[in-house]
C-alpha cells in the first residue's frame, strides 16, 4: 500500500479522530498540488484502504473506523469542488456500492473522479434494492454500471443482480464493472459473478471505462430456461473471510 510522510501524518490524525489536524494536513498538501486528483489518488484513497484493512484485521475498533471514515469523507466533500472537469465525453455511468460508510466513501470518490473525467455520473450509494438498480439501468441506459466495495456476504446479491440484468436485457450493451472490496482480495471473483470489467481502484477504473467498447448482447436463449442451482462458496471467497 502506498506510503509517504504526508500520508503517515494524515493517518495519525485520522485514527486519532482529530478533524482539525486532518484538514490542516490536506490543506497544506493541497496547496502544493497542481492537480487535485492526486490528493484523491495519493492521500484520501490510500487512507481509506488502510483504515479498512486495519479494521478487518481487528487492529482498530468500530468506533475508530467509523470516525476515520467520516473525516475522510468530509475532506473528499470539500475537495470535490476543486476538481477540474474535462469536456463531456457523452458517456454515462451508474455507480452503486455495498451498504456501509467505507464502501459509500469509495463509490463517492469514484463518482467525483468519473465526473471530472467528463462522464455523466448517476450516483446511488449503497443499500439500493437490486430491482431498482436494474430498472434505473434500463431507464438511464448507462454505458457502465459500477458496483463498488462488495463484502463477502454481498457477493451472491451482486451475482443475482448481474444475472437479472442479463436475463431481462434491461440494457444489453451496458458493461458491468466491479471494484474494490472483496474483489481486490479474491483473485478472479469478478469473473465468477459474471462482471465484464474489474478495476482495483478509481485510478484503474477510469481509463478502463474510457476504453471499453459496448458489450455484445447475449444470443437469444433456445429451449426452456435452466433450473438455477445453489452455488457453493468458492475457495477464493472463503479465503477472504
Amino acid at each position: 500500500m502506498p506510503s509517504s510522510p504526508v500520508l503517515e501524518e494524515y493517518m495519525g490524525s485520522l485514527l486519532a479522530g482529530n478533524r482539525v489536524a486532518c484538514r490542516k494536513v490536506v490543506q497544506d498538501h493541497g496547496a502544493n498540488t497542481a492537480d487535485p486528483r492526486t490528493l484523491y489518488y495519493d492521500l484520501l484513497w490510500p487512507a481509506m484502504e488502510r483504515v479498512d484493512k486495519l479494521y478487518r484485521s481487528d487492529r482498530i475498533n468500530a468506533a475508530t473506523e467509523s470516525m476515520a471514515t467520516r473525516i475522510n469523507r468530509s475532506v473528499a466533500d470539500q475537495f470535490q469542488l476543486r476538481l477540474t472537469a474535462k469536456p463531456p465525453n457523452n458517456k454515462r455511468i451508474l455507480i452503486t456500492s455495498a451498504p456501509g460508510e467505507s464502501e459509500e466513501l469509495g463509490s463517492q470518490m469514484c463518482a467525483d473522479l468519473f465526473e471530472a473525467a467528463g462522464w455523466n455520473v448517476y450516483f446511488l450509494g449503497g443499500g439500493i434494492p437490486n430491482d431498482e438498480i436494474m430498472n434505473l439501468a434500463g431507464q438511464l441506459r448507462p454505458d457502465i454500471l459500477l458496483v463498488f466495495g462488495t463484502q463477502p456476504s454481498g457477493v451472491p446479491g451482486v451475482r443475482h443482480l448481474i444475472g437479472m440484468i442479463r436475463e431481462i436485457g434491461a440494457n444489453a450493451t451496458m458493461n458491468i464493472m466491479v471494484s474494490g472490496g472483496v474483489y481486490n482480495r479474491a483473485d478472479g471473483l469478478w469473473k465468477e459473478v459474471n462482471a465484464d470489467l474489474f478495476a482495483k481502484n478509481a485510478k484503474q477504473a477510469i481509463p478502463m471505462a474510457d476504453a471499453a467498447e459496448p458489450r455484445q448482447p447475449d444470443p437469444p436463449r433456445v429451449g426452456p430456461p435452466k433450473k438455477r442451482r445453489r452455488r457453493r462458496r468458492t475457495p477464493a471467497l472463503a479465503a477472504t473471510e
